[in-house]
């Protein structure tokens, strides 16, 4: 359908597979036609992700996908989702702790930039992404101020232009608001995979499931996915 005869703007949501990422997908579904992203770069549960991708996308009914393999991420390295050499933090972050060693040295700025050349060849005039600052584990890329310089970049350096919109919906919410407005959106929760470690039952121990098993908690729901 073309851009003039589309009676909703047209959105491409950037989809990992995990509890964000389902939330963000859940919210644009509601304002916009979706087409959805994904990219493999060689991460510990690559195969599970792209499951929960998939599942995602099916249970949306959205044809329009795009999986991307990142592989230069792989080849730069830097990060133990990358390194099984490199131990995976355990627990919840502490506040003002360091950087932790999961975060894979700008990516976010890479599936961006896959983002912005697929929304120019569809016309896509939005980009979702489930980033996370308020609760997350302060990766940098995941700043509310990084999306607003990003999208004065994409806008200067496209056909788009004004047009093109990066939306952050969940950027400044804590991980149990997240999981509330999920079951409120009638999310498929269950469908989503958050572990850093392992593709089976999740560990319940990375920082990935500890901040995704206290929003739960916190929202007064049960995680709907097994864990070890």
């Amino acid at each position: 359908m073309s851009s003039g005869q589309r009676k909703r703007p047209l959105a491409i949501v950037t989809v990992s597979g995990g509890l964000d990422s389902a939330v963000c997908l859940a919210e644009a579904v509601t304002e916009c036609e979706v087409a959805v992203l994904h990219a493999n770069y060689g991460q510990r549960t690559e195969e599970r992700e792209l499951r929960a991708f998939h599942a995602l996308a099916d249970h949306y009914g959205i044809e329009n996908r795009l999986v991307v393999e990142l592989s230069s991420l792989g080849a730069i390295g830097g990060t133990s989702l990358l390194d099984d050499s490199q131990p995976v933090e355990k627990g919840l972050p502490e506040e003002g702790a360091a950087i932790p060693s999961t975060y894979v040295p700008f990516r976010n700025a890479h599936l961006l930039c896959v983002a912005v050349s697929w929304a120019e060849v569809i016309g896509a005039e939005r980009i979702y992404m489930g980033a996370v600052e308020e609760d997350g584990s302060g990766y940098p890329d995941c700043r509310a101020e990084f999306y607003t310089a990003f999208e004065a970049a994409a806008r200067a350096g496209t056909r788009a232009g004004d047009r093109l919109r990066i939306v952050t919906p969940l950027i400044d919410l804590k991980k149990a608001d997240i999981v509330q407005r999920g079951l409120q959106l009638k999310a498929p929760l269950e469908l989503t995979w958050s572990c850093y470690t392992e593709s089976e039952a999740a560990c319940g121990e990375c920082e990935s499931c500890c901040l995704r098993l206290r929003g739960f908690a916190e929202a007064g729901s049960t995680d709907p996915i097994p864990y070890l």
